[in-house]
């Protein structure tokens, strides 16, 4: 099936109800627990850095438990899977002197959850198995120092980060049919990784649809760069998303406030995929599959999603329930906006007429 179809289908299906995406893929490489060994394999065997913790690695390494993971959130029930690449930048692989290795990882994630997803669709050709290239925010950030005594301090510049992006959206385009810049912290890197990706597409001569889900870190309501989210979306708008929404940071119950005024304001698809809960004092995740789907069933509801799904600490069985606890009720309605000029900085500026 070509990517045109699956798109055309997957917008049908939209049409009369809420889409499924998938759950945590680092949580669920954590359920692996590898060994340094494991997570090197006889491909970087003698690599001169640890490497034990760089998920995106595994797409090399270990590219059947990846596939697996991938296959075990199809059958909870997930429409659309992203590639395990959330990592797969130049800049973040340079933690682990991997640099150079970053767009034939991001290239190997996206072919794996590709082929599971064509797998799938197959065996289940009334079900849809939709890819998504994930584009995470980097281990650096344009909009804040590093160093408190130094405000100004920047350690990447933004064609420093667009080029990174620009990497690995021309390796995954390929396979992909969409790209997902996610957990945004800072809207400035979601810039370079939007211009990234617009160029990324003009090179190969096709363009494929956009998702942007930005993450509220704490009860502030904003990103860690200081934004609202209204604030957040108007900054972003101007790359007409197929789909905008929030992800991580904060689980269900937390989030809904702030999902509820993306829903308000933005006129493309909303998306949303909480934690599991707020961790607790080890850094896991206790919210069990019947309360994080009772909280996004109480907002598919209210008519605030179009597709919902999980981040870290949820796996198949919070999929699965997420699922269940949506079907058969209507997506939201897209919102139309009324003619403004409208500014953001930290805080969103709206003139109308």
């Amino acid at each position: 099936m070509t990517r045109e179809l699956r798109l055309r289908q997957f917008e049908e299906i939209l049409q009369t109800r809420i889409g499924i995406i998938d759950g945590a893929m680092g949580t669920s490489i954590q359920q692996l627990k590898l060994s340094e060994t494991e997570f090197r394999a006889q491909l970087f065997a003698d690599w001169p850095t640890a490497v034990q913790g760089n998920n995106d690695l595994l797409n090399l390494t270990r590219p059947q438990e990846i596939a697996h993971i991938h296959k075990g959130f199809l059958r909870a029930g997930a429409d659309l899977i992203e590639t395990n690449t959330f990592n797969a930048t130049s800049i973040s692989q340079a933690d682990y002197g991997l640099q150079r290795m970053a767009a034939k990882i991001a290239k190997a994630g996206a072919r794996i959850a590709r082929q599971a997803a064509d797998d799938w669709h197959k065996q289940h050709p009334m079900r849809p198995a939709m890819v998504a290239g994930a584009m995470g925010p980097l281990s650096k950030t344009l909009s804040l120092s590093p160093k408190v005594e130094d405000p100004g301090f920047r350690e990447v510049n933004f064609e420093q980060v667009r080029e990174a992006y620009f990497e690995q959206a021309c390796a995954m385009l390929e396979f992909v049919d969409f790209l997902i810049i996610e957990t945004v912290f800072d809207t400035l890197n979601a810039k370079a990784a939007i211009v990234a990706a617009q160029d990324a597409m003009e090179q190969v001569g096709f363009e494929i649809p956009l998702i942007i889900s930005g993450t509220i870190t704490d009860s502030s309501g904003r990103t860690l760069s200081g934004q609202t989210t209204e604030a957040f979306w108007i900054s972003i708008a101007h790359a007409k998303p197929w789909a905008v929404g929030l992800n991580c940071a904060l689980g269900a119950e937390e989030m809904r406030p702030h999902i509820a005024d993306m829903a308000r304001i933005a006129d493309c698809k909303i998306i949303a995929f909480p934690n599991a809960g707020l961790p607790n004092a080890f850094g896991e995740y206790d919210e069990t599959p019947e309360t994080t789907s009772k909280h996004l069933s109480e907002w598919a509801k209210d008519g605030l999603v179009n597709l919902v799904g999980g981040c870290c600490g949820t796996n198949e069985q919070h999929i699965a329930a997420i699922a269940r606890s949506v079907d058969g009720i209507p997506p939201r309605k897209i919102a139309t906006q009324p003619t403004a000029l409208r500014l953001s900085g930290l805080e969103p500026f709206r003139l109308e007429d």
